[in-house]
C-alpha cells in the first residue's frame, strides 16, 4: 500500500473514530456506526488488497472496542475486519455501478460486521445474562433492526461522501 494511501486510511479512520466517539453523547441506541462507514468509505477509495483491508477492518477494531458502549467491545476485533473484507469484496463487484455502489456495499458491509457482532455477543454473552430462549430471542428482535437501521445511515452517509472525496483522491493520482 502507498503511503498516500495509508494516509488516506488513517484520516477516514480518524474522522469516523472522532465522530463516533462524539455521537455517543447522543442517547439511544440507534446510531450510525461512523467508523464503519468511513473505513468503507476508505475501502472504496483507495481498493486495497485483501490483506490491506484486513488491517484497516482490525485497526477499525481495535478503535471500535475502544469507543464501544456495546454489550461485548471486544467483538469488535472479528467483526469489523469481517465488514472491511465484505466491503472489498462487494466493491469490486460493484465498482461499475459508481451511482450507488458505494452506498449498497457500505449497507451490506454494516450489515456483515453488525450481525457478525451480534453473533459474537450472542456466544459469548448469553451464558452471563441471556437465561432463556426468549431472552434470547428478544434481544435478537431488538439487535437486528437497530444493526438495519445503522447500515442504512452508514450507506447515505457513504454515498453522499463518496463522489466529493473520490474527486479529491483522483485528483491528486492524475
Amino acid at each position: 500500500m502507498k503511503s498516500r494511501d495509508i494516509a488516506i486510511a488513517g484520516i477516514l479512520l480518524a474522522i469516523g473514530a472522532i465522530v463516533r466517539y462524539l455521537s455517543l453523547i447522543i442517547p439511544g441506541p440507534i446510531v450510525a456506526n461512523l467508523v464503519i462507514a468511513f473505513y468503507c468509505l476508505a475501502v472504496i477509495l483507495i481498493l486495497p488488497t485483501v490483506t490491506e483491508a484486513l488491517g484497516i477492518g482490525l485497526v477499525a477494531g481495535i478503535i471500535s472496542a475502544l469507543i464501544s458502549h456495546s454489550i461485548f467491545p471486544p467483538g469488535n476485533l472479528i467483526s469489523e475486519p469481517i465488514g472491511a473484507l465484505v466491503c472489498l469484496g462487494l466493491y469490486r463487484v460493484l465498482k461499475s455501478r459508481p451511482s450507488f455502489g458505494p452506498g449498497l456495499t457500505t449497507f451490506l458491509a454494516t450489515i456483515a460486521s453488525g450481525l457478525t457482532f451480534v453473533i459474537i455477543s450472542m456466544v459469548m454473552m448469553a451464558p452471563k445474562i441471556l437465561s432463556t430462549y426468549a431472552t434470547l430471542g428478544a434481544y435478537i428482535v431488538v439487535i437486528v433492526p437497530i444493526v438495519t437501521l445503522a447500515a442504512l445511515a452508514n450507506a447515505i452517509i457513504v454515498q453522499l461522501l463518496y463522489f466529493p472525496s473520490a474527486r479529491i483522491v483522483l485528483r491528486g493520482r492524475e
